[in-house]
């Protein structure tokens, strides 16, 4: 989990370090501040016009897929900040195994709870 951790991070400093040096090279001079209004505004919002669009299609077909897809990325970031927080206090072990298994349980869960809520749908007819 560790090595992810510190790969992710690379990956986000040498596109730092790339889009730093190309608003050098074009004479824009932004700060570092600056720089990150403008990169993650730009990232942010083609982020919201591409789920946007996902979730209105998803919105014809079924609330649920709305919801579970939000709560999936709460429990992502819930996961991830957990292990981290391990790391940091040696409450436990960092691993990408316990990510993955607790990705796994909500993934149980919501089949349970599908399950559960498609059931009784099909008796109410």
């Amino acid at each position: 989990m560790g090595e992810v951790i510190l790969l992710l991070a690379d990956v986000v400093n040498f596109f730092h370090e790339l889009i730093w040096g190309i608003s050098r090279g074009l004479g824009l001079n932004f700060t570092d501040k600056q720089l990150h209004f403008w990169v993650i505004g730009i990232l942010g919002i083609i982020g919201l016009i591409f789920i946007d669009i996902i979730f209105h299609m998803l919105a014809k077909w079924s609330i649920t897929s709305i919801s579970f897809l939000f709560t999936f990325a709460m429990v992502l970031v819930f996961v991830f900040a957990v292990e981290i927080q391990q790391r940091i206090t040696g409450a436990g072990n960092m691993e990408f195994a316990d990510a993955a298994y607790s990705v796994l349980g909500f993934l149980a869960f919501c089949v349970v709870y599908l399950m559960v809520k498609g059931v009784t749908k099909w008796i109410r007819r």
